[in-house]
């Protein structure tokens, strides 16, 4: 089988959860090729697992100050150069097209008749689950912006939907938890955004991740350039995280039992509704704006418990090689049995079929 594997570049967690179906698929002896888009080329970092990939501009969200600039956004879309990429795109040569949410890829594969399945967090937005900021434009944004025939989502809980666990790599780490020491990683915010308000806190040492180009030592507030062996060996020994309301990096952190205090982008659907399921699962707090009293009052609060998720990526290249059996509602409910239900339970169900707010 050869696999032709699309991935949204824009943040870094796509490409964490292309990196951990990268191994797993090179372990079942998978021929992949990877296509990213959504950021300049000289953006991307630690790369070397994917070989010689290929990037495109795709689409993506312009944000400032952790707000989405719609205006902006559609200035820099370049549709045109969108179609001429996606009729450029040769995917004669493969069996099947992975896709993680990668306008290139997914059109070109549908456009050639290329089989195509969907591996990401957003196909879970196809399915009843907790939303807030859905309307009809941003329910058919998530359904066209990378079409595929059959979309797997991923996320915390079942929801009772036909979706499975967070894709996370076993971790390479010691799990530890230094008190008063924390990660902060809130890539759509500048660091006169962050800064400030941690700076009331002198006792408590924060990791701040942002793109500078060196090391900046403010005392208790160290900013780290971005690194992942870096960033992981810190997230292994932080008592907790703020980011933001992403998906890949709450993951990690519920599995390794880190207290969490996500900042949804403003105007961004998918973490808006990803803030209010962390809340009704109970796996962390949510501060709309992020200020001192916020950051205060979540430092009181109690370490979390470790989440253990399992090998979904393992599960799920094993799938694919053999002809996607069992049947996925089998494999869905192989995984979630593994999955410990979660501490403060809100009538999850009910709440997934009613949120559309």
């Amino acid at each position: 089988m050869k696999i032709l594997y699309g991935v949204q570049g824009t943040g870094n967690g796509h490409t964490t959860r292309a990196r951990i179906m990268a191994k797993a698929l090179k372990e079942e002896g998978v021929e992949v090729d990877w296509v990213f888009s959504g950021r300049a080329p000289e953006d991307y970092f630690d790369m070397d697992t994917f070989g010689s990939y290929r990037c495109f501009r795709g689409l993506t969200f312009v944000t400032e100050h952790g707000r989405v600039n719609y205006p902006r956004t559609i200035l820099s879309s370049h549709l045109r150069t969108l179609y001429r990429d996606i009729r450029a795109l040769d995917v004669s040569g493969y069996d099947l097209l992975i896709n993680d949410f990668e306008p290139v890829t997914a059109w070109a594969a549908r456009r050639a008749g290329l089989p195509s399945i969907g591996i990401s967090h957003q196909c879970a937005f196809m399915h009843q689950i907790p939303k807030r900021g859905e309307n009809l434009f941003v329910r058919a944004f998530m359904r066209q912006f990378a079409p595929v025939e059959h979309a797997i989502g991923l996320h915390w809980h079942h929801f009772n939907q036909p979706i499975l666990p967070p894709l996370i790599e076993p971790s390479q780490y010691p799990n530890e938890c230094h008190a008063n020491e924390y990660l902060v990683y809130l890539p759509f915010a500048q660091p006169e955004d962050i800064v400030p308000q941690l700076r009331a806190f002198p006792d408590t040492r924060f990791y701040v991740y942002q793109p500078v180009p060196k090391p900046i030592d403010e005392g208790h507030i160290q900013i780290r350039p971005f690194s992942r062996e870096g960033f992981q060996a810190d997230l292994h020994r932080v008592e907790g995280v703020i980011c933001s309301a992403g998906f890949e990096l709450p993951s990690e952190a519920i599995q390794l039992g880190k207290k969490l205090l996500v900042q949804p982008v403003v105007g961004q659907m998918e973490q808006q509704s990803n803030a209010f399921a962390l809340s009704q699962l109970g796996y962390g707090a949510v501060a709309q704006v992020l200020t001192e009293k916020a950051i205060g009052d979540w430092l009181a609060m109690p370490r979390a418990r470790p989440v253990d998720y399992p090998n979904v990526a393992q599960a799920l290249a094993r799938w694919l090689l053999n002809d996607r059996k069992p049947a996925f509602g089998q494999l869905r409910d192989e995984l979630w049995r593994q999955v410990p239900e979660p501490e403060a339970r809100v009538n999850l169900e009910r709440t997934s079929a009613t949120a559309q707010s």
